[in-house]
């Protein structure tokens, strides 16, 4: 279920902060959570806003520009510079300070503040909080691996918090969805109504959502823990779980601060709607391979010098931005769509998805076709399909003809790896364009799809590909727990597939 969220003053001004600030420079906004280990200065109507601003500000910007970058959908611009270093996998030792800040002192550390608020009419908001707790350690373990959790979000307590294994900070996901489920499944709570930016208090998707979630996290460690990953799968199966069936995303405006994350960026004076990304080849041409229609609505087509190219969409090899045929090159843009044309306002109210319809239906595929969860992994399959051509303006017709192409359709009565190389591969089209860090994070766990290449501009040894994100240097010079640097090439827990 996509809602559309209309910001309060109080509410505009935080998510502003946290798109344009990184969370200084306002007194207002600190006003409201002055001390951060004391929850009863804090108002869990104003901080469930914040953390899940807080979150899709990641989903839908950082995250989204080095998972698309790294999955392969947008490479840089011929034309410009401000991305070269993903391309060139040589981020600098700064690029992750701004995002580790806003996942722990603004989604995490709020959420911990709701949960721990004396209120005692609030377990659905509580419930919720929990949930985004959960999503949001997912994404900073599934980032960085080892990350503070036990002694996180208490500064008095703890200045330098010790980093926990991933494998435990897992363990605390399933418990945070567990603990989240019971409370929003509870009836003692006043309504949350438009507080929630996601589905506006509707209990029975966060439900949903949570489920999905789990599933999500199951999978994820199913290569290097496939008991623990199985049991609960089919535990989670044992409930008649309902699973998304609809995105759940944020929605954002053309106003000034409410905008798409990604767009806000670049339109701000500092890139000033300079195009720095442009469409790849690796997905590009593999689209057109397929007869695949979403292409034309995930990039935008160029419609001048179309004698010599044609009227399709332009895109340049992964890293190739200083090759001289492109000097001067235009190159297809992702389209406003996704939020990625930078000259175009449509681009303001692209939708961030933290849990898109297709991946929910893929990750029931998936759960099937191992034999650990319910349903026909050929028909949620396809129903993955399908979902990501609608959310495009697509039919399902067209989405029918697509799947009935021999290189797309279902391998039924093939072996497990050909299953999931048919899923993943499909899932990683149904990603394109809004979930780039998913999916570079599905590559990193199942090795699909398997015709990603080394970036041209890669500055690293032959063959090597980013397989985390690198610590903060602000953990660096701050924690005296500090694990020390862990190179972008080296594996996390559950990838299995790089050893």
């Amino acid at each position: 279920m996509s809602k559309k969220y209309i910001f309060n003053p109080k509410q505009l001004l935080l998510v502003i902060i946290i798109a344009a600030a990184g969370l200084t420079g306002c007194k207002k906004f600190l006003d409201i959570n002055q001390n951060p280990n004391n929850p009863d200065s804090a108002d869990p109507n104003l901080l469930l806003p914040t953390t899940q601003a807080a979150v899709s500000q990641i989903v839908g910007n950082a995250f989204q520009i080095y998972g698309s970058f790294w999955a392969q959908y947008w490479t840089q611009n011929p034309t410009s510079s401000q991305y070269r270093s993903i391309d060139q996998y040589n981020p600098a030792a700064t690029a992750f300070d701004r995002p580790w800040l806003i996942l722990y002192r603004n989604a995490l550390i709020n959420a911990d503040l709701i949960i721990k608020s004396p209120q005692t009419d609030i377990d659905h908001t509580k419930g919720i909080a929990y949930i985004m707790k959960a999503y949001a350690y997912q994404l900073t373990t599934d980032a960085f691996g080892d990350v503070p959790l036990k002694e996180a979000l208490q500064p008095t307590l703890y200045t330098s918090p010790k980093f926990d294994s991933q494998q435990s900070v897992y363990d605390s996901i399933f418990k945070y969805i567990d603990l989240g489920l019971g409370l929003v499944q509870s009836g003692t709570s006043v309504a949350v109504g438009n507080q929630d930016m996601i589905f506006k208090g509707n209990m029975d998707s966060w439900v949903a959502f949570a489920n999905t979630l789990k599933l999500r996290a199951y999978l994820r460690i199913a290569n290097v823990d496939a008991a623990k990953a199985q049991a609960g799968i089919e535990a989670l199966y044992a409930t008649s779980p309902t699973f998304l069936n609809a995105d759940a995303t944020i929605t954002y405006t053309t106003t000034g601060g409410n905008e798409n994350p990604l767009y806000n960026e670049m339109a701000s004076p500092t890139l000033n709607k300079v195009q720095n990304i442009v469409a790849s080849s690796t997905s590009v041409d593999t689209m057109y391979d397929n007869n695949d229609l979403r292409v034309e609505k995930l990039y935008d087509i160029f419609l001048t010098d179309t004698a010599s190219e044609g009227n399709r969409i332009r895109s340049i090899a992964q890293g190739t931005y200083n090759n001289t045929l492109h000097t001067g090159k235009q190159v297809s843009p992702p389209s406003p769509l996704v939020g990625g044309r930078a000259n175009n306002q449509a681009s303001a109210t692209a939708p961030v998805k933290l849990i898109s319809k297709a991946e929910s239906k893929f990750l029931q595929a998936e759960a099937a076709a191992r034999g650990w969860g319910n349903g026909s992994a050929p028909s949620l399959y396809a129903e993955g399909i399908a979902a990501s051509f609608t959310a495009l303006g697509l039919t399902t017709g067209q989405a029918d003809a697509y799947i009935l192409q021999p290189v797309v359709a279902y391998p039924e009565g093939a072996s497990l790896d050909e299953q999931m190389e048919a899923i993943i591969t499909q899932k990683w089209y149904a990603m394109n364009g809004f979930q780039g860090f998913e999916a570079w994070t599905e590559w990193r766990r199942t090795g699909y799809p398997n015709f990603l290449v080394q970036s041209a501009a890669s500055t690293q040894g032959a063959g090597r590909m980013p397989l985390r994100m690198t610590y903060p240097n602000s953990e660096a010079v701050s924690n005296l727990n500090y694990p020390g640097t862990v190179s972008l090439f080296t594996p996390v827990w559950w990838d299995t597939i790089h050893d």
